[in-house]
């Protein structure tokens, strides 16, 4: 590849950057940098190198002396201490099999050891702007903020929905080197042929699966969440008597899971006689595991028992939960764990499972909402 290509290639560029440093938590001098990027990607120019590190600190990086850098943890999502210094635990709470631990997960998934995680399913912050701590207090206020306020209907007062349609191209980009470095991270601590689950939705879910991809996962389709939610399908903002006719985008009757693979050792049936992952479990000798998974939303009843602006029912939880493990063994992870909702799912499936939350608040919520969800019956659950 010429140095002109590579000029103009800033993507491929960045992701090596960012990959250079997710393998370490000292700080870097550019020429190290440098060299561990041209072992990745071949021969780079150092100005692309010198120019990415300098416009992006210190919002993605930190100057720790001249010539030096380390990642700044906070604009992905971390409270990393600074190297030479002790992190602190946080504190966690065990209900059946499941392990809710408040924490921050890139810290946590700092100090996991490898090879030791069978599946994760989560349900991350689609964008980060909106689980700033500014905007989930704008949110928990009724002021909206990014969060757009449905108004009630009939009496029923709908919950808030994040509006994936105002971030910018500079929270798009956070977005991507967050999940890219999350990523990193995760892939040594899963076994091979670990399942990888990640909610998403149609606006964004190409940035998440490209960055997922850049880190080293397999991806391996998408199970279709079919639901009827409150996204899409309005008319002009202050033109709708104008234009009745009209919806601005398509009502959204469907939500991604994008499907993620550890690659395996072998064949499948070696990784699945030495680390109980590679596939799906069945959801009985008959039927294989499938990719569409009809879903009502999140009933009222429910969302009594965890109060989380993105809780999802148990009802689907259950399924693709059970699903991940092929044959029934292994800890589940959820990164992002909100009120413990997938940990509840995993207590019925029979798993063991880890949850981490960022957020005191939530973690407090989900530590009273696991044992409730676990004893939860949706409305005709097979």
């Amino acid at each position: 590849m010429s140095e002109k290509t590579l000029r103009y290639a800033p993507g491929r560029v960045r992701d090596a950057i960012l990959r250079v440093f997710t393998r370490t938590s000292r700080g870097l001098s550019i020429q190290q940098v440098e060299e561990q990027v041209a072992k990745a990607i071949g021969p780079t120019p150092a100005s692309s190198v010198r120019s990415y590190l300098s416009l992006n600190t210190p919002q993605q990086f930190l100057r720790e002396r001249r010539g030096v850098y380390r990642l700044n943890p906070a604009y992905f999502g971390g409270t990393r201490a600074a190297p030479g210094k002790a992190v602190p635990r946080q504190s966690s709470v065990a209900i059946g099999r499941a392990t809710f631990v408040h924490d921050d997960c890139f810290d946590w998934l700092d100090r996991r050891e490898d090879n030791s995680i069978h599946a994760v399913v989560t349900d991350p912050p689609y964008g980060l702007h909106e689980y700033t701590p500014q905007q989930q207090q704008k949110m928990r206020n009724g002021n909206g903020g990014v969060w757009r306020i449905p108004p009630s209907f009939d009496g029923h007062k709908r919950s808030p929905l994040p509006r994936f349609t105002t971030l910018t191209e500079s929270q798009l980009d956070q977005l991507r080197s967050f999940f890219f470095v999350w990523a990193r991270l995760l892939l040594p601590k899963l076994v091979p042929g670990a399942n990888v689950i990640v909610a998403s939705n149609p606006l964004l879910s190409h940035i998440v699966s490209g960055a997922l991809t850049a880190a080293g996962l397999e991806r391996r389709g998408e199970i279709i969440r079919l639901v009827m939610t409150m996204r899409g399908g309005d008319r002009p903002k202050a033109a709708h008597e104008e234009f009745q006719a009209v919806s601005v985008m398509p009502r959204s009757m469907w939500e991604p899971w994008i499907v993620f693979r550890k690659p395996i050792e072998g064949r499948v049936q070696d990784n699945l006689r030495k680390w109980k992952t590679g596939g799906f479990r069945r959801p009985s000798a008959q039927r294989p595991f499938g990719d569409v998974i009809a879903s009502a939303p999140t009933r009222s009843n429910e969302r009594k028992l965890a109060s989380h602006p993105s809780l999802k029912p148990q009802a689907f939880l259950r399924q693709i939960v059970r699903g991940v493990l092929p044959l029934g063994e292994g800890v589940v992870l959820d990164p992002f764990a909100g009120a413990g909702s997938t940990l509840a799912a995993a207590e019925v499936a029979g798993y063991s499972s880890i949850g981490i939350e960022k957020d005191k608040r939530y973690f407090d919520i989900g530590r009273d909402a696991i044992p409730r969800l676990i004893e939860f019956t949706p409305n005709g659950e097979v």
